[in-house]
Order: C-alpha cells, then sequence, then structure tokens
C-alpha cells in the first residue's frame, strides 16, 4: 500500500506486509493509523507516520473484502469471503467476537448510529470490557445472496433482511433512519431501516455493478464497473458526473472537503475539485 500527499502526488509511505491483493483500506479518525484488509485473510493496522505494521489480525478463513470503524477506533470490524463478520479489539489485538456468520462471501459492510425508535434486541450475554462504542448501533452487511442484513452490533441479533435483484457489492448509511445499497446488476436502493419492507426508491444508471457508495453532504457518491461515478444531491434535479475512468471499473471513492478521490481498475487515483454545489 501507498500513502500519498494529496497536494502534489508525493508518495510519503510504503506499507508492505500483506501476501496477497489488498481490497480495502481506511484511516482511523485521528488520520494516523491505518487499517487495510486483504485477501490473504489479515486485518492489518499500521503507523501512517513511520509505516510500522503494529497489529495483525487473524481468524477469517477467506479473503477480507471490507473493514468499518467503531467511534474512534478501539474496536473495528471486518467482513470476508468465508461470511463471517468479525468484531476486533485493537488494544489486545484479539477477536471479540463474529456479529454475523452469513454462509454467504459479505462483501461490504458499515456501521452507523441506529434511530432511537428500532428494536436492537439484547445480548445473550454480557459484552467483553474490551468492547467499546458498540451499544446503539446497527451493522449493515452487503451480501452475494442478493441479501442485505441489519444486525444489532452489542446484540448480534437480527435487525432486517432485505432481498434484493442481484448480489449486494457495497452500502453505507445517509442517517440514522436511511441507508443506501448497491448491487452487480447495476441498483441502488434506498432504505428505511425502521421499514424495509419496500424501498423508498431504486436509482438506476446503468447495469453495470455498484461498486462503491459514499455519503456527501444532502446525497451521495456512487461508483460503477463501467466507469461511471456520480453526485447525486437531494435537493437537486441533476447528477454531476466525474470523469476521466472511461470505461474502466471505479472501485472506491473518497471525499475530503470539496476533492472527491476515485479509485481506478488503469491504476491511476484521480483527484476531481468541485465547486459550491
Amino acid at each position: 500500500m501507498k500513502i500519498w500527499q494529496a497536494a502534489n502526488g508525493e508518495i510519503r509511505r510504503l506499507l508492505g506486509g500483506h501476501v496477497c491483493d489488498v481490497n480495502c483500506c481506511r484511516f482511523f479518525p485521528s488520520g494516523l493509523v491505518v487499517l487495510s484488509g486483504g485477501m490473504d485473510a489479515q486485518l492489518k493496522i499500521w503507523s501512517a507516520e513511520d509505516a510500522n505494521c503494529v497489529v495483525t489480525f487473524k481468524g477469517h478463513k477467506g479473503g477480507i473484502l471490507d473493514t468499518a470503524i467503531v467511534d474512534r477506533g478501539r474496536n473495528v470490524l471486518s467482513c470476508s469471503r468465508d461470511g463471517t463478520a468479525r468484531l476486533w479489539d485493537c488494544g489486545s489485538s484479539s477477536c471479540l467476537g463474529v456479529i454475523a456468520d452469513c454462509g454467504s462471501p459479505v462483501n461490504g459492510i458499515a456501521v452507523g448510529a441506529a434511530d432511537s425508535s428500532l428494536n436492537l434486541g439484547s445480548p445473550e450475554k454480557a459484552p467483553s470490557e474490551r468492547e467499546v462504542g458498540t451499544e446503539g448501533k446497527i451493522l449493515l452487511l452487503a451480501r452475494e445472496d442478493k441479501k442485505l442484513q441489519g444486525v444489532g452490533l452489542q446484540s448480534r441479533q437480527l435487525v432486517f433482511l432485505f432481498i434484493g435483484s442481484d448480489a449486494f457489492n457495497c452500502c453505507t448509511f445517509l442517517s440514522s433512519t436511511y441507508i443506501l445499497a448497491g448491487t452487480q446488476d447495476g441498483n441502488i436502493y434506498q432504505l428505511d431501516v425502521r421499514n424495509t419492507n419496500a424501498p423508498i426508491q431504486v436509482i438506476r444508471r446503468s447495469g453495470a455493478p455498484v461498486l462503491s457508495l459514499l455519503p456527501y453532504r444532502d446525497g451521495f457518491v456512487a461508483s460503477q464497473g463501467d466507469g461511471t461515478c456520480f453526485i447525486l444531491q437531494q435537493d437537486l434535479d441533476y447528477t454531476l458526473d466525474l470523469t476521466g475512468a472511461d470505461c474502466n471499473p471505479v472501485y472506491m471513492v473518497a471525499a475530503w472537503e470539496k476533492q472527491i478521490y476515485t479509485c481506478c481498475r488503469d491504476g491511476i487515483v484521480r483527484r476531481h475539485q468541485l465547486s459550491d454545489l
């Protein structure tokens, strides 16, 4: 992995240690620590200051496909091709439990505060004292078997199960009430977690796989397998398209203030500077 200086494209750090492809990475809220997951089934924590790997988590039996950070980062989450989502404690370098065992690869996860009216269930046993910040939160799981699952993070209890048109690749929270999830056949479902019997709306730009979803201001950014990348704002009647990827899949999108970064199969990370929307 590489850490870049965004202003000038200078490589600041090389993080070497995964023995297979690195599927996902993200900064902790401090901006000084990085979390990564790879096809070697390892989850690693790195210092962005000196590039040292300070923790390696092992326990998954398949490649790690996505990660999430709970609050400030004392606990982190991962999901894998082995069908599980796991909660880890950074301080003790240990697995605190399997949050869900789906029997199908989990392609993406997202964690967020749940609406107060939502029943998250109660844990069957008292949580570990190492478990921090899980109360009142829901974990979303985008599953390969066409299911989007919501689980109480502390209770490990099922909150909802929504069946879509194809494999779910990614999911995210718009708020404590509204969520988004994207499928392999190009659908973006907007759901209300209080009632997932039917979607609020289904957004479809093309039949290409929806590969990433990112909340942005009053809307979201989506990227797809045909190179499409667009920003949809709820209060606007038009969509802003981000160009440059041609027909190469845009695997991931990140945002910082008025800048959107896209990660594409052609090996290029592009920075898009936005004016006021």
